[in-house]
């Protein structure tokens, strides 16, 4: 046993080298943009100029007639008669009879260069009649708000609500006037966040090539390639059996590269084309107007506490918009605003708002950022009052195994009070504090998930093995899956290969996303192997002559179980691999599943910052992130997946924000002026892997790459009240904003 209390594993735990980390490095691995075919064409995209318009006329003539031009397409060439998530899919691909929001593809070209479709797609003529537009979540339910989809509500919406409003929830559980009665305090406030882009370096790209018989090939950078094979397929009318698609290597996607933005326009314009392959590359405007960001969020929290710190009971009123569609993750944002507290009696009520604003995409751990915001805040604000320790509030108030979550099922086990334990236990809550400077703290809760899972796994005749899996690698899966089946078939990290495949090759795979991949994949690599073992044991046992059942694997090789078994000389993986044509043929194993035992993840984050009162920049001097990753396969993607969670709640914190004119068009289309954190903007962020191993994961895992970003935003508000005395409920805490909350003090 480990001092940890973890069984001790030869491979599982370790830190070799990526493997695809030569092929990153040099240039060899080919991402989105990097593919190519004989006679391929290049597509642009022409965008709405405007928030909400009727598209009155499209002249396309002038870009057809010019030489190198070969397909021109718009909504016109789209099947009809779609309803639900196809015409919602289909609608924020190609607009149909109005844009929806500033960046709206109304149509596309492919020419024999990427110059001359840019040059085609300026010669075609748009004719819009400008209409109302809303932006803001609390402007849209406004009874004086332009609707932006007449009918788009679902059953869940009760009568004489505002038309913009498309899905209503409300659960929850206890006497929550009662709870709030036996209060000592009770305190309700309101916080607001902005939307923010995932801000992934490599922009959304794809070649997609379909031909007059229905049947088509795609490459295109994403997590989830059959997601992208059934969302093309259903926009298009095709059938799926018909369509490949394989996953380039992905440069981020931090979930905005699970849905579809441009892939089907490139299906349609090679179709049009005569079945030559089309490339669509997006440029970062594109990226920003045009693809998903995360939602923005208006939400009124309620909080009794006792003197003493316990909490009677809760409220949460959460609206958010997700664009033009349904799809805001409000329910996900309320599941986990309270997750991290025993909850005598809670309520929830959320709001899916429509504005015209591009369609959310995930960002980790959708929703559950901005619960954080809005209930850790609060608590922080109630300690506070009331002059108790902010950690020792939460420790008091921690949920534990087997108690009801604040959303109704009984937590399985969990580690948040181990995370709170190594919390106080770091050396960073010691470190003095200057002038203007202060420390913050917050927790933060994430599902995880698991879903649809196919592996299979192949015994090369050398006794090495390849794992095909169906998750994109986009945090170091690979490597962890491959320590995983080196650890359960006995043989060196060096002797798996992973091998991301197409969707011929496999059947249903989930995106990566959810903080899946890991998880799911590597359970079914894990079960893979072990059919591969168990086959691998009938083949000893028929060679010695005795039962299979009397047969184990031991370091990588078949033995005899026992003294009564027989006398037989081990025989290993690569023995029994050289000889397999001769006793039955190939080895290999295979699990397709959706995998059980999914582990909740919560992490805590301590933060300290200065405040410049002159400026009101904050300079981030310390951060520590503390989370349960039940079992860390590989701890250097663990402690990157920590750190990069951070970092992005950061900047969600300090800078970030999609920014709109009065004719809500989006103004900071570019990194340049949408400010995401660099280097010198951070300082090392102290990472402690906490380990409660998952009982649902033959080696404990449970995801580790949403819970990171969850914390950042609270505990950075609470940092900078303790630093300056102003309490900011809006995002993001940029230096303007800093600045007005200190002269309002003053």
């Amino acid at each position: 046993m480990a001092k940890d209390g973890l069984t001790e594993f030869r491979l599982v735990g370790t830190r070799p080298d990526r493997p695809d980390g030569l092929d990153k490095v040099t240039g060899r691995a080919r991402y989105g943009a990097d593919i190519s075919a004989p006679g391929m064409l290049w597509a642009a995209v022409v965008r709405s100029p405007h928030a909400h318009a009727r598209i009155v006329k499209i002249d396309t003539s002038k870009a057809e007639a010019l030489d190198g031009v070969k397909a021109v397409i718009t909504r016109a060439d789209f099947p009809e008669g779609l309803t639900g998530e196809a015409w919602n899919l289909q609608e924020n691909t190609m607009a149909g009879d109005r844009a929806l929001y500033d960046g709206h593809a109304v149509a596309a070209v492919a020419a024999t260069s990427a110059f001359v479709a840019q040059d085609a797609a300026r010669l075609i003529e748009v004719e819009y009649e400008v209409l109302p537009h809303v932006i803001d979540v609390d402007d849209a339910i406004k009874p004086d708000a332009p609707v932006i989809r007449e009918g788009a509500a679902d059953a869940t919406v009760p009568e004489g609500m505002p038309p913009n409003v498309v899905r209503y929830m409300e659960f929850g559980h206890g006497d929550v006037e009662a709870g709030f009665g036996a209060a000592d305090l009770v305190m309700e406030k309101t916080y607001k966040t902005e939307a923010t882009h995932q801000g992934y370096i490599e922009p959304h790209a794809c070649m997609g090539q379909m031909g007059e018989d229905g049947r088509g090939e795609m490459w295109v950078c994403t997590q989830g390639h059959w997601f992208i094979r059934k969302m093309c397929t259903d926009v298009l009318g095709l059938d799926p059996a018909q369509l490949r698609v394989t996953p380039s290597e992905i440069g981020g996607g931090f979930g905005g590269k699970t849905t579809i933005f441009m892939e089907p326009l490139s299906l349609a314009l090679s179709k049009k084309a005569g079945g030559r392959p089309v490339k669509v590359v997006m440029t970062r405007s594109e990226v920003l107007r045009a693809t998903g960001p995360t939602a923005s969020a208006s939400m009124d929290v309620k909080i009794g506490m006792t003197k003493d710190g316990q909490i009677t009971a809760g409220r949460a009123e959460f609206r958010m918009q997700g664009g033009a569609f349904p799809g805001a993750p409000v329910d996900f944002a309320l599941m986990c605003g309270f997750a991290a507290y025993k909850m005598p009696a809670v309520e929830h009520i959320g709001y899916d708002v429509l504005a015209n604003r591009p369609r959310a995409a995930a960002y980790r751990a959708p929703g559950s950022p901005m619960g954080a915001f809005a209930v850790e805040s609060l608590v922080d604000e109630m300690c506070r009052e009331l002059g108790l320790d902010p950690l020792e509030v939460r420790l008091k108030n921690a949920v534990h195994e087997g108690d009801k979550a604040s959303y109704g099922p009984k937590f399985g086990s969990i580690g948040l009070e181990e995370v709170l334990q190594a919390t106080k236990a770091h050396p960073n809550l010691l470190a003095e504090l200057g002038p203007n400077q202060g420390r913050g703290m917050a927790s933060g809760y994430w599902f995880n998930h698991s879903g649809d899972t196919s592996v299979s796994l192949a015994i090369s005749e050398d006794g090495t093995a390849q794992v095909s899996v169906g998750t994109p690698d986009i945090g170091g899966s690979r490597a962890s899956i491959a320590l995983m089946t080196a650890e359960t078939l006995g043989i060196d990290y060096e002797d798996v290969r992973v091998n991301v495949v197409e969707t011929g090759a496999l059947g249903v795979n989930e995106p990566t996303h959810g903080s899946r991949a890991t998880f799911a994949s590597g359970k079914a690599a894990v079960m893979a192997a072990e059919q591969a073992i168990g086959e691998m044991c009938r083949r000893a046992a028929a060679k010695w002559g005795i039962d299979p059942e009397a047969v184990e694997w031991v370091d990588g090789a078949a033995q005899p179980a026992g003294p009564n078994a027989g006398k037989f000389p081990p025989m290993t993986i690569a023995e029994i691999a050289a000889k397999m044509s001769s006793t039955g043929g190939p080895i290999a194993g295979h699990h397709e599943s959706v995998p059980e035992g999914v582990g909740a993840s919560f992490g805590t984050h301590v933060v300290d910052v200065e405040v410049d009162p002159e400026t009101g920049r904050t300079t981030i001097l310390r951060y520590l992130v503390v989370q349960d990753a039940g079992r860390a396969i590989h701890p250097a993607y663990v402690e990157g997946q920590y750190q990069g969670g951070a970092v992005q709640g950061i900047g969600w914190a300090l800078n970030e924000a999609y920014i709109y004119g009065e004719d809500g068009r989006l103004q900071n289309t570019v990194f340049l002026d949408y400010r995401i954190p660099v280097a010198s903007d951070l300082p090392m962020i102290d990472t402690v892997i906490v380990e409660v191993p998952n009982p649902g994961h033959p080696y404990g895992v449970r995801g580790v790459g949403e819970t990171g970003i969850t914390p950042p935003l609270p505990a950075i508000a609470n940092a900078i009240h303790d630093a300056v005395g102003v309490r900011l409920r809006s995002l993001p805490m940029s230096p303007p904003a800093v600045l007005a909350a200190l002269k309002a003090k003053e």
